[in-house]
């Protein structure tokens, strides 16, 4: 990594520490809406960041539509996540990429993109530890809760495995699955600072308003701690 790639890498990070709420888009969950409805409304309501999920488009279409994403994230010093596809995230100079356990390598994907932060999703703690000696900036710990947004899997972890993982690791983090604002109050105690949310985030009615709220309610249960 030179100088300029070390540079932006450390600015990208240092954003993504002050991240609270961590909208994930899925459009077939968005009650109608396009990604593209549903991010201009997330910025609306002051969000930080946003990763642009979609497992279903054309590598085509999904480019076309990650340069949008890029075009009104850069507008409004948001920033922007590609989920699984490096390719993509290279060819919008998005801020980073964000890996399942079974996409690249990161090891891989940290020497095509140097400069991005580089986010991996893990379910237990073995998985975390792997992902910070792989050079991750950040985990996903997750599912929480039930869900229906990952196929697949049927192990949950509960809020309890949250202070488990993040007690044995140096690296921020954020919390998925099945979360809803009724139950944000125990994650942040169990030592959760950053939430990721999908469907309560694109099926609500007024997503600018629901941002809001959920920025609100993670601030303020933050400061009680």
């Amino acid at each position: 990594m030179g100088p300029g790639s070390e540079r932006v890498h450390a600015a990208r990070v240092q954003r993504f520490n002050a991240v609270d709420l961590y909208p994930v888009t899925s459009e077939e969950l968005s009650a109608g809406r396009s990604d593209v409805e549903v991010l201009e409304a997330v910025i609306a309501g002051g969000a930080r960041i946003v990763q642009l999920r979609d497992k279903r488009s054309s590598m085509l279409r999904l480019y076309e539509k990650a340069r949008q994403f890029r075009e009104l994230t850069q507008a409004h010093d948001v920033l922007l996540i590609i989920n699984d596809h490096v390719d993509i995230a290279i060819a919008i100079d998005a801020d980073g990429v964000h890996l399942g356990q079974d996409d690249l390598p990161l090891p891989v994907a940290r020497q095509m993109v140097p400069d991005k932060i580089i986010g991996r999703s893990t379910h237990s703690l073995a998985q975390a530890q792997e992902a910070v000696r792989e050079g991750a900036d950040y985990i996903n710990i997750g599912p929480i809760y039930p869900t229906g947004t990952k196929d697949g899997l049927h192990t949950f972890l509960g809020p309890e495995a949250i202070a488990g993982i993040a007690s044995q690791i140096d690296l921020p983090f954020t919390v998925m699955g099945g979360i809803k604002l009724t139950n944000v109050e125990e994650l942040l105690d169990a030592g959760a600072q950053r939430i990721a949310v999908v469907t309560a985030i694109t099926q609500a009615d007024d997503i600018t308003a629901t941002v809001k709220t959920w920025r609100r309610k993670i601030s303020a249960d933050a400061r009680e701690q």
